[in-house]
């Protein structure tokens, strides 16, 4: 694997940092990858912006910070505007359709899928908008698998909430539509 730098993006309370320390831990701890994972807050505790970025790969990691992602994920509008510039050519950058209008042209593919409507319809509760999200990139990027991914959710969640975060999951990867194969 060559290294996979990605930014999740959003506000304060989405869970983007959540997201992105189950992502590494599935990545060093099940698939015995190196990565890293570093995160910033705006001031705000809850609303604020936040910023997580990870690093997966295969070699040694020598800076932790990324400076242009492979992958790029946006939950709320002023990410995407303050983020969408930095996205490597050729890259992915994941929105959602209910935060985020996309109106820059940027050299990536750009999804955007109904992650937080299907989790508040489909569970009745937006709380795990951020393990569906989890879900959809890891269809779109198959980073590291499905089982690995649970295995650190199952670890980290409340038990009560297992169920929920696994539903959510499974109907992030489920919005993902795969191209036919040729």
């Amino acid at each position: 694997m060559e290294k996979c730098r990605l930014v999740f993006s959003g506000s304060g309370g989405q869970g983007v940092v959540t997201a992105a320390i189950i992502l590494a831990e599935a990545a060093v701890i099940h698939e015995g990858f190196i990565a890293v994972q570093s995160q910033s807050y705006g001031a705000e505790a809850r609303g604020g912006s936040t910023r997580s970025d990870v690093i997966i790969s295969d070699h040694p990691i020598y800076f932790p910070r990324v400076t242009q992602p492979n992958v790029l994920v946006c939950l709320t509008q002023a990410a995407y505007d303050k983020f969408s510039p930095i996205i490597r050519p050729g890259g992915l950058l994941l929105t959602d359709e209910r935060y985020v209008k996309c109106g820059k042209r940027v050299e990536a593919r750009q999804v955007t899928l109904p992650m937080y409507q299907t989790v508040e319809e489909a569970l009745g509760t937006p709380i795990v908008f951020n393990i569906c999200m989890l879900g959809a990139l890891m269809s779109l990027v198959p980073l590291v698998s499905r089982d690995s991914l649970l295995a650190v959710i199952s670890e980290r969640v409340p038990e009560a909430y297992l169920e929920m975060n696994r539903a959510a999951f499974d109907l992030g990867m489920g919005l993902v539509v795969s191209p036919p194969s040729a």
